[in-house]
């Protein structure tokens, strides 16, 4: 396999953990099945993800290539600019939200939110396995209601692509040269401010 990550490893301004540094999303995914012992854990770290009074509104509808069937239900999810690429990879799941409070069935404005959350934790362990993650808003929401029978308040909002990363070598070009762009971020100047919108942290000027 070409190796890229001296391309992909962010070069960040300031130290961070690793694990976050390392982490990319690649379009290019390997063959190479999931242990599903990888994929409890996975989940697991989503599971332990915190949320705005524990309410934990994510869920999640999962399918691998094992299984052809559930894999094209999801994948049939996916706008055809995901699916172009996202057919390759051994596990999809989309990520469903209960945008109401189970206790009073209120408008929980923190539910995408906690979701994100739980991506990230799931994102974590992905990468500290040695597993890669592609997260995606590009979805069909009213086709996976359809298909799942995604009850009201409850809203597929992304989905995750999950699975080892393909050598770029054996990618279609434009999909090789996604994966092989270095990573960029704006810097903290341009979104920690103090006192007013848009003036700059001093914290964040060396």
């Amino acid at each position: 396999m070409t190796n890229i990550s001296n391309i992909k490893t962010a070069a960040t301004d300031h130290p961070i953990l690793p694990i976050l540094s390392a982490r990319w999303s690649p379009y290019g995914f390997d063959n190479r099945p999931v242990a599903e012992a990888d994929l409890r854990s996975l989940f697991e770290a989503a599971r332990w993800a915190p949320s705005s009074y524990n309410e934990q509104p994510w869920n999640y509808l999962v399918a691998t290539q094992a299984n052809p069937r559930e894999f094209e239900r999801i994948l049939s999810c996916l706008v055809d600019s995901n699916q172009a690429w996202a057919k390759t990879a051994p596990v999809l799941a989309l990520g469903v939200v209960s945008l109401q409070f189970k206790q009073n069935h209120k408008d929980n404005r923190a539910a995408v939110h906690d979701l994100g959350l739980a991506a990230g934790n799931l994102l974590a362990e992905a990468t500290a396995r040695g597993l890669s993650v592609h997260q995606m808003i590009g979805i069909v929401p009213d086709k996976a209601r359809e298909i799942y029978q995604i009850p009201e308040h409850f809203e597929a909002w992304t989905a995750i692509a999950i699975g080892y990363k393909a050598d770029p070598v054996t990618m279609p070009e434009a999909l090789k040269e996604r994966d092989l762009t270095p990573r960029q971020r704006k810097p903290l100047r341009e979104f920690v401010f103090t006192g007013h919108w848009g003036q700059v942290a001093p914290l964040v000027i060396e």
